[in-house]
């Protein structure tokens, strides 16, 4: 078997530097919170293929519902001949998601075509081009999806121009030194000053921020953008992609606030690692588009939306929007006890198993080099971990939610002597 170092070369003289690669292992094998590499490393996964993992590597059920639909097809591409999972799915997802009923919900491949198409349905459902984003926030690689993204290095650069109007409001961070007032009168700077609301198809939010830093949407924000969308005929879009299945403590981040979007869209988790992802709206939104609109040749594929159902019964069965809980309480609990000895640790925040925490120099500047270092260190003895923000100075924990207390344990300690080296 080939070891890390030959797949490294080999990696590099046949894929492009464009796609990187944050670990230098190969994977062989892994299960539920564990990877085993090439060389037979074992490595704990509190990254979670970006999101992807909730219910862990490999879940039984998950395995065993894809084995199902193996034996029956394969493909079909659900606009020309069509199956009843996509469907029960969909019937499923609308009954979950804290959208106004009633309520539809369509099938794509990627959280990118997922915002995608939600935008679409905005478009065709207002009559109306423009878009609302902000500073920080992720919403795929894609053209239009990049133009929504409020982050520059590494995900824009080189690449536009992007689609025009779309616009970006400061997205509270008081660590930071951005105020949820900052962000509110931004929006109304901006229809005085740029845009008149009546040409905004939709303004486009993250509950929690993914990649932008972990921040959660202050719940005075979410009011702010819910009375403004309402005054002017504007549709709330809550982007899902990362928060979605278990991760926050609940369901949806959205069901932590009292108000409701209109779309929503969904991916990641869902399909435990097979790419599926989701627009779910109010349904006479989401009838704006005539047929042939919206499709794709694998959105809603036949696997995927098995893998998916399994996924919904093992959150369910398995009770993993407590477990989300218990295990975010815990993580925080120790980051907390960390605090007299690691004075860069500036704020710890997340709700759920949706945590961050943000490391900070002493002058107050951000410590992306210790993050880096951080995450090295641990990776070195076997501990996989994610950093992101702005500045990259924020180590985020996406452990699957099925991952048992011992390893749970094991990675924590493992983190503690990497932060505290």
């Amino acid at each position: 078997m080939s070891d890390n170092a030959s797949l490294r070369a080999r990696r590099e003289a046949v894929t492009p530097r464009g796609v990187s690669v944050a670990a230098p292992f190969f994977v062989a094998k892994a299960t539920n919170a564990e990877l085993w590499d090439v060389e037979g490393r074992r490595i704990i996964d509190f990254a979670g293929g970006i999101a992807v993992l909730n219910t862990g590597h490999r879940h039984p059920r998950v395995i065993e519902a894809i084995r199902r639909q193996l034996d029956l097809f394969t493909h079909t591409a659900y606009q020309v001949a069509s199956y009843e999972s996509y469907v029960a799915l969909a019937e499923r997802l609308v009954a979950l998601a804290p959208v106004p009923g009633p309520a539809k919900a369509t099938f794509f491949s990627t959280g990118a075509e997922a915002v995608e198409n939600a935008v679409k349905i905005a478009r065709a459902a207002t009559g109306r081009p423009g878009v609302i984003a902000f500073t920080g926030a992720f919403h795929g690689r894609t053209m239009l999806a990049m133009a929504l993204t409020g982050k520059v290095v590494p995900y824009k650069v080189g690449f536009g121009p992007f689609p025009g109007d779309v616009w970006h409001l400061p997205f509270p961070m008081a660590l930071h030194g951005v105020s949820t007032a900052d962000a509110i009168e931004a929006l109304h700077r901006l229809f005085k000053a740029d845009v008149e609301p009546q040409r905004v198809a939709a303004i486009i939010v993250e509950p929690v921020q993914g990649e932008g830093g972990f921040y959660p949407a202050p719940p005075e924000l979410l009011r702010a953008l819910r009375q403004a969308c309402d005054q002017h005929g504007i549709l709330l879009i809550a982007d899902e992609i990362q928060t979605g299945f278990a991760r926050t403590g609940k369901w949806f981040a959205m069901h932590h606030h009292e108000v409701a979007p209109d779309l929503m869209t969904v991916a990641k988790s869902l399909g435990a690692g097979l790419p599926i992802s989701a627009v779910i709206g109010r349904a006479g939104v989401m009838d704006a588009p005539g047929p042939g609109g919206l499709g794709g040749t694998y959105a809603g594929n036949p696997l995927a939306i098995a893998a998916a159902h399994a996924v919904l019964d093992v959150i369910e069965d398995e009770g993993l929007v407590e477990r989300a809980n218990a295990l975010g309480r815990r993580l925080r609990e120790r980051l907390e006890g960390l605090r007299a000895r690691v004075p860069a640790i500036a704020e710890i925040r997340g709700p759920g198993a949706m945590v961050a925490v943000e490391l900070m120099e002493p002058g107050g500047g951000p410590a992306a080099e210790l993050a880096k270092a951080v995450q090295q260190r641990a990776l070195q003895a076997g501990l996989l971990l994610l950093t992101c923000g702005v500045h990259a100075n924020v180590i985020r924990f996406l452990f699957p939610l099925t991952i048992e207390d011992r390893v749970f344990d094991e990675g924590l300690a493992i983190l503690e002597r990497a932060l505290v080296a």
